[in-house]
């Protein structure tokens, strides 16, 4: 069976084990002390503010102890979980408010006018203040002392009940609620946890923001289900994850390509004591070699994942060993995890061609909340979910991540993939940030344009051209660079490129 009350278990074998650690004031909690505080809120959400049976509920706040205490309430309560971006618009709250159903929402004080317009305009939802309360909200102390003591059954649910509704960052269009049930929930902390081998004395840092399906999936459940601890951040910030990496002997840790960049350029990163680190992971987007690189010179093994909200965060496994080996692959399927490698024709391709990722598995989502459409577009009638990466196959079954397909340009007949020239650009000495997106070209189809940040100094095109001339084929090469301050990416590192895109329509940026 893969639902159940997997905090009450954990608390229940080993009660006294520090589950969770709070940056940075300090608060630790043991397993049976973070499972009482998620059955109070629990009694709370069903029988204080009367949500029925699968009723959906909204969280609007940072990383926090209430985080978890929601997410876990969620599963013994038998309702669904909605986390909120915090970087969302009051506009964009309410869309996912209607479209979900909320019946309530949670939120912090620091993102208590934003919920309060929220709650104006849609007056049959609840809100619930986590730090004081507003005119449309009462406050979570002042629900919880009104509590009448008593004792807390947990609602028993099944497989495939509704755990939590994730939207999705919106790179592609309107934001989409994927569909988690619990067995996808349990099934990712499980197979995580033996396919990457994790151990109880694992100790895991989230600077991630929780809202995101990496947050909670990786590593939070998985070491959950294993008995580890996580070291929760409120915010990253380079200085602070250096210092509690050391001083809580962190053993495995999670970030995106971009963190793994800033924690480099740190000064912290040379003198950093990184003996107790079993190893390093990054997801989220394709890792530069460049960096995979720089933390191996410093002894530690460095892998590279990859998930998506919509098939669980961890899909891929490699070993130590093959991390080396293989460097730039995710690695291979998980357990019970099957990958296909499509042409657009739906037709199987042989190991070194490129085709569309498409997984099938325990791991994948229901799909889309109340998205009919979409959902049929996803996923096929054999159940495999068509992510839209495209990626190779070795001959050993080792994938690496071409990019994504909306992605891919055809410039003159052939397909180039950006990723591939964001890899070699990234590796410039006097560049920062980069990406590559297509623009169309009455003679080629489609050009590459680049769009770089520069660091100290501002190199020129010819130069970028002439650094990337013997490591790519000319065909593959950028036709124009424009220079940002910034590109622009989601609270979790991901590259939002349909807004580089819309830049090229009226030409903007420096060249």
């Amino acid at each position: 069976m893969l639902a159940g009350d997997l905090l009450g278990e954990r608390a229940r074998l080993t009660p006294d084990k520090t589950a969770l650690v709070c940056v940075p004031g300090g608060e630790r909690y043991s397993y049976a002390e973070l499972d009482a505080r998620a059955q109070r809120l629990a009694r709370l959400l069903r029988e204080v503010l009367g949500l029925p049976r699968g009723a959906r509920f909204g969280l609007l706040c940072g990383n926090r102890v209430e985080f978890l205490d929601a997410f876990f309430a969620a599963g013994k309560a038998g309702l669904v979980l909605v986390p909120i971006g915090t970087r969302l618009t009051p506009r964009e709250i309410e869309a996912i408010a209607r479209n979900s159903g909320l019946e309530l929402l949670i939120y912090s004080g620091e993102h208590q006018a934003d919920a309060e317009q929220v709650l104006r305009a849609l007056p049959n939802v609840q809100g619930l203040a986590l730090d004081g309360s507003g005119a449309h909200s009462s406050s979570l102390g002042e629900r919880a002392s009104a509590m009448a003591p008593g004792t807390w059954t947990n609602e028993r649910c099944a497989p495939e009940d509704l755990y939590c509704l994730l939207y999705t960052s919106g790179t592609t269009g309107a934001p989409k609620g994927v569909m988690l049930p619990h067995r996808m929930v349990h099934w990712n902390g499980f197979n995580t946890a033996a396919s990457w081998q994790l151990r109880e004395d694992d100790v895991s840092p989230i600077f991630t923001p929780l809202y995101h399906a990496g947050g909670l999936g990786a590593f939070l459940v998985p070491i959950f289900t294993v008995g580890g601890t996580i070291v929760l951040h409120a915010a990253f910030e380079t200085g602070e994850v250096w210092r509690t990496l050391e001083r809580e002997r962190c053993t495995v840790v999670l970030g995106v390509p971009t963190i793994w960049k800033l924690l480099l350029e740190a000064p912290e990163f040379e003198t950093a004591d990184l003996s107790h680190v079993r190893f390093l992971i990054s997801g989220g987007a394709p890792l530069p070699l460049s960096i995979l690189e720089a933390y191996q010179r410093r002894g530690v093994v460095f892998k590279q994942g990859y998930g998506l909200t919509e098939v669980g965060v961890n899909c891929f496994a490699m070993s130590a060993a093959d991390s080396r080996r293989k460097p730039g692959s995710i690695g291979k399927p998980l357990m019970f995890t099957e990958a296909r490698l499509l042409d657009e024709a739906g037709r199987e391709l042989p190991p070194g061609e490129v085709g569309e990722l498409c997984l099938r598995g325990p791991h994948v989502c229901q799909g889309y909340w109340r998205n009919p459409a979409a959902t049929a577009a996803a996923l096929d009638p054999q159940g495999f979910f068509h992510t839209g990466d495209l990626a190779r196959r070795d001959q050993e079954g080792f994938f690496t991540i071409a990019g994504r397909r909306k992605d891919m340009l055809i410039s003159g007949g052939v397909n180039v993939y950006p990723a591939e020239i964001e890899g070699e650009l990234l590796q410039h000495p006097d560049l920062r940030d980069a990406a590559v997106v297509g623009r169309p070209d009455e003679t080629w189809g489609e050009i590459g344009v680049a769009f770089v940040v520069a660091g100290a100094r501002r190199p020129t095109p010819e130069e970028l051209s002439a650094f990337l001339l013997p490591r790519l084929a000319k065909y593959k090469l950028p036709r124009e660079y424009v220079f940002l301050d910034a590109l622009p990416r989601t609270a979790y590192g991901k590259l939002q490129k349909a807004e580089l895109r819309e830049r090229l329509l009226p030409r903007g940026g420096s060249r």
